[in-house]
């Protein structure tokens, strides 16, 4: 499996390094491998409507710490950017930029296709099986093993 999502991960990133709609710094970056899955966890997670940085790298499963750099990373390229808490002034929100949306949006697309591929590849139903084995996967309890 994880095989498979690596894969998967990089037909998604080398779509967006193909996607005209993005800035040409952002296509290259993704072009030239710079971006990876730790930058896929931030597209994935952050919320439209933004997000603490506790609760973005809670829902990533990574450390608060580790989401901070990544985060740091982002903002250097752009795409997020750290405003204010509306609920608590102590705290800061993440929140994607006019250019971290069009990131977003070819992120989306580049799944979309990718998702297209790969139900062509191995036909309809097994990507249906696949699909419904990852949803009841993605539910089950974690911390479980299973026997």
């Amino acid at each position: 499996m994880g095989h498979a999502l690596r894969r998967f991960d990089a037909r998604v990133l080398q779509l967006m390094a193909r996607n005209v709609e993005l800035p040409l710094a952002l296509s290259n970056l993704a072009a030239r491998d710079q971006v990876g899955a730790a930058h896929v966890h931030i597209t994935r997670h952050l919320a439209f409507q933004g997000d603490r940085l506790t609760d973005l790298a809670r829902r990533a499963g990574m450390t608060k710490q580790a989401m901070a750099n990544l985060v740091d990373q982002c903002e250097a390229w752009g795409l997020v950017v750290r405003t204010a808490d509306p609920l608590d002034s102590r705290a800061r929100q993440v929140r994607f930029t006019a250019t971290g949306h069009a990131w977003l949006q070819a992120f989306h697309d580049a799944v979309a296709q990718a998702q297209a591929e790969f139900r062509a590849e191995v036909g309809a139903e097994v990507a249906t099986v696949v699909a419904l084995g990852l949803e009841v996967y993605a539910a089950g309890d974690a911390g479980s093993v299973p026997g």
